[in-house]
């Protein structure tokens, strides 16, 4: 059996106070994160106690190179002097 995909949830949150607001905005700050996911993570520390961290395992060691991909991506990587301003 495969793992199976953890359900996710919107929520639309009214009335949240300006100090909790500019607290959140500090944090994301100082984290370079975005404000979602400052509050994802301080919700789940206050509901959980530990945040939801992201889980990249399954890609760890899974690196192909693929010339025809790095040809693709060195051709966009070219600046135009033309429309440099």
């Amino acid at each position: 059996m495969g793992k199976q995909a953890k359900s996710s949830f919107h929520y639309t949150i009214r009335g949240v106070p300006a100090e909790v607001d500019h607290a959140l905005r500090v944090k994301a700050a100082q984290r370079k994160q975005s404000l979602n996911r400052v509050v994802l993570d301080e919700l789940t520390r206050a509901v959980v106690g530990n945040p939801v961290k992201a889980d990249f395992s399954d890609l760890v060691g899974k690196w192909v190179s693929d010339p025809g991909f790095d040809k693709v991506i060195s051709s966009q990587r070219q600046i135009d002097a033309g429309k440099w301003k």
